[in-house]
């Protein structure tokens, strides 16, 4: 099906995957885009990389070949990269206790906490008890000293439940504690300047004008805002507006948030990811990679989130049947963003697959506009 007459679509698309292309563009027929683009690499090469539509709710900035959008969660996949990165270099051990490197960690019941539990969300520290004042998650110190005073909210190791914010910080103070960079600061000199690529863990004023705004979802409150009678909620009100301020505003973009703020497009997702897919390159070994595919936990509820997950070192895994399907194979990794932003690497198939977006849809886990464009790409094949 086409695009709507208003929207049009630029880029390219080799002739293979035509279909990729029908697909994406049925995202405004048929899903309410407003602005998007969407990038694959097979065998290291780009088979399609479009973008169209607008970068604003009044539909008065085109979306550009180098717009850039929050993409919220799928941010924890590339802060992955970067630990694993550091792993690889054999600076970071996962199974180490987190106190080692950061002794005021160990605070309530913490010290047994191994830094493999913050990357496979079993740390148990989804969520913050004691009160935070307004615009507290734009201020780092002032998280990592109230994630050091807090009690775990399950047994660590025993349960697997989504850090769907303070995972940034617990990972991210992690690797400024090893490397004595922040998050950001890796990603940047590491990850996106070595590829050229446009990715940022806190953007810069200059790149304002070319950023969409993140529409939310119709009929759906900002995310995070909830009534906070369980571990969801409480997980989920650390991103409200009262302690994280509008998405689109200076102040949260200018913050350094590894969970849930990272700003890019899909071609730089699809180079990342499509790095990783490759058996060994720039970014990782053969025997990093191999470990970003393989399951840490088989498949089980997740406390937070509450269906079935399957995860590796700071990565979700495919999951045939479930709400994370990305294709056919179990090696698959990669992270979705809320609203429905995604990126993963196949190295069965050798894909990298990148999808932005400025209109969030509603609720958590699979996005409908998924499953068409991702069938298209391996059908294509």
């Amino acid at each position: 099906m086409p695009a709507r007459p208003d929207v049009q679509l630029h880029g390219e698309c080799a002739p293979q995957f035509e279909a990729v292309r029908e697909a994406f563009a049925a995202n405004w027929s048929d899903h309410d885009e407003v602005g998007a683009s969407l990038c694959v690499s097979v065998g290291g090469e780009t088979v399609v990389d479009l973008w169209g539509g607008h970068a604003d709710a009044n539909r008065a900035r085109a979306w550009d070949r180098d717009t850039i959008a929050n993409v919220y969660s799928t941010t924890k996949g590339i802060a992955a990269v970067a630990a694993a990165m550091l792993v690889d270099r054999g600076v970071l051990d996962v199974e180490r206790s987190v106190v080692d490197i950061w002794p005021q960690f160990g605070q309530s019941g913490k010290s047994s906490i191994l830094i493999r539990h913050l990357l496979t969300h079993e740390a148990g520290l989804a969520a913050i008890d004691e009160h935070l004042p307004d615009g507290a998650v734009l201020d780092w110190d002032r998280m990592i000293a109230a994630l050091e005073r807090q009690k775990p909210n399950w047994s660590p190791g025993e349960g697997m439940g989504y850090h769907a914010i303070t995972y940034g910080w617990l990972v991210g103070e992690v690797i400024r504690r090893i490397d004595g960079r922040s998050c950001g600061e890796f990603v940047r000199d590491e990850i996106a300047e070595p590829l050229g690529i446009d990715f940022f863990i806190g953007l810069p004023e200059s790149e304002d004008p070319r950023t969409a705004d993140l529409l939310q979802a119709p009929g759906a409150g900002p995310i995070g805002v909830a009534p906070p009678d369980n571990l969801a909620a409480r997980a989920l009100s650390l991103a409200s507006p009262r302690l994280a301020g509008d998405v689109n505003s200076r102040g949260w973009r200018a913050a350094e948030l590894p969970a849930a703020n990272g700003h890019g497009n899909a071609r730089a997702l699809a180079a990342i990811y499509g790095q990783l897919s490759q058996g060994g390159g720039r970014l990782l070994s053969a025997d990093a990679i191999e470990h970003c595919g393989t399951t840490e936990h088989a498949v089980r509820e997740d406390l937070v989130l509450g269906f079935l997950v399957r995860r590796s070192l700071g990565f979700i895994l495919s999951t045939p049947g479930g709400r994370y399907e990305w294709g056919p194979n179990p090696r698959t990794f990669g992270h979705s963003g809320a609203g429905g932003s995604l990126a993963f690497a196949d190295p069965d198939a050798q894909i990298g697959f990148g999808y932005v977006m400025n209109q969030m849809s509603a609720g958590l886990g699979a996005d409908p506009r998924w499953k068409p464009m991702i069938d298209a790409v391996y059908a294509s094949l």
